[in-house]
């Protein structure tokens, strides 16, 4: 398939004029002419992020390195969740006493259906959009994890919270995943009639935690 593509739009690069370059070379050529960069210092990056997410119906808890377990309890308290899967790097020392978690090793779907929510990690956060990265990794889990439990709280590091899209699809773990989710808020999804519904292809309710300091 790539190679009838190839051939198919060498075809028409050459009836147009122009001549056969590779793929990447193709792609370089693009012009961009969105920001690339962020001019924010760290607290109005991180202020921007907050203020798009919360936009969202996502609630934000910001704390220290410190208060990261504190502030991971509250926000569970605040949602009445008890029970909830993890993936398997999220470090114990995230997780408060007083709650249940459990590592998925494999879990079907109707045990994701079944439980409170998730807890995890992100690779990376967009200020410009409000937006949370995850590649799935060890402390993010396998996509169905954060896609059909209700609820979602995602722990986010002010380190890892960029200023524009760009900056976000150019660390180094986004560029080389194969699979990547992007997260916005809550899932909603509106139908002919504008009828806005949460839940449909994910959670209905997302917290963050924002964490200062490093991962």
């Amino acid at each position: 398939m790539s190679g009838a593509r190839d051939e198919v739009l060498g075809r028409i690069r050459g009836a147009i004029g122009r001549p056969s370059i590779s793929r990447a070379q193709d792609y370089d050529m693009v012009p961009r002419a969105y920001r690339q960069a962020g001019t924010l210092d760290v607290e109005a990056r991180l202020d921007l992020f907050r203020s798009r997410i919360e936009h969202y119906d996502c609630s934000v808890f910001r704390c220290s390195r410190s208060q990261l377990t504190a502030s991971v309890s509250r926000a569970l308290t605040a949602r009445g969740k008890r029970r909830l899967m993890l993936p398997a790097g999220v470090p114990g020392e995230w997780l408060p006493n007083a709650f249940e978690f459990v590592r998925d090793a494999g879990l079907s779907d109707a045990e994701l259906d079944r439980c409170e929510g998730a807890v995890t990690g992100c690779t990376v956060a967009i200020a410009q959009t409000g937006t949370i990265v995850l590649c799935h990794g060890d402390r993010e889990g396998r996509r169905a994890l954060t896609l059909i439990p209700d609820y979602h709280l995602c722990v986010v590091f002010t380190e890892q919270v960029v200023e524009t899209v760009a900056e976000g699809l150019r660390q180094p773990e986004v560029a080389r995943s194969a699979l990547i989710t992007t997260i916005s808020g809550p899932s909603a999804t509106a139908d002919i009639e504008m009828t806005r519904i949460k839940g449909v292809h994910g959670p209905r309710t997302l917290d963050v935690v924002l964490v200062d300091g490093r991962t």
